[in-house]
């Protein structure tokens, strides 16, 4: 019986060894997930709560030598900023881009800059391919129902921002309604401004203002 008890207690032992191990990868669960949290609290205006999820999204990827999540930080990040009309020129990104060998990261870098070339539409994923492609054919019109075919809302907003000049009242209005369905503060106030900025009727630029006002008051 005594043998039996300590076969246990040892079989135990290292089964409860094993269950405190860790994925040897969690620092890249935890980086996406803290990114995850980013983009939500960014787009929602919540700029404190973004700053550390992003810190901490940072943090743990740097814990690699592989630099390709990093690397998708740093897109993505850029990305979030062209989506509400922030000027990026994706300058983190770019330093480290030498050291990830990534197709797809340097053709998604091209077309949130409006610099990718026809032929390297095929290394972009979806749902920026179709997208991309009539852009480059300047076949707005496919575009933009191509856009709001497009589910994720950051890529629907990002998509809508690199196109705005090409949108209507009406469409800006659509785009607006998504980023208020979502509670995507940054994103509504930036639309707002849109519509107020594109119309010559004073009495639209005084009524969107009114609204950028009262969403901007504390009270």
């Amino acid at each position: 019986m005594k043998k039996i008890s300590l076969i246990l207690t040892i079989i135990m032992f290292f089964l409860g060894a094993c269950s405190f191990k860790s994925e040897p990868n969690q620092w890249q669960y935890k980086s996406s997930s803290a990114f995850k949290a980013y983009t939500q609290n960014f787009l929602s205006n919540k700029d404190k709560l973004a700053y550390n999820d992003l810190r901490r999204s940072k943090e743990h990827a740097k814990m690699s030598a592989d630099l390709e999540t990093l690397a998708r930080i740093y897109l993505g990040v850029c990305a979030l900023n062209i989506s509400v009309g922030i000027q990026d020129p994706c300058e983190e990104y770019k330093e480290i881009s030498p050291f990830v060998q990534t197709q797809d990261l340097d053709a998604y870098y091209k077309f949130i800059s409006s610099s990718l070339k026809q032929e390297e539409i095929d290394l972009l994923s979806q749902p920026y391919k179709t997208f991309a492609l009539y852009i480059s054919q300047n076949r707005f019109k496919e575009a933009k129902e191509e856009l709001f075919n497009i589910q994720k809302t950051t890529s629907l907003l990002l998509g809508a921002s690199l196109i705005k000049e090409n949108l209507t009242k009406k469409e800006k209005e659509k785009v607006l309604d998504v980023a208020s369905f979502h509670g995507y503060k940054k994103a509504v106030l930036y639309w707002l401004k849109e519509l107020q900025n594109s119309t010559n009727d004073l009495n639209e630029k005084a009524y969107f203002k009114k609204k950028i006002d009262i969403l901007q008051s504390e009270n």
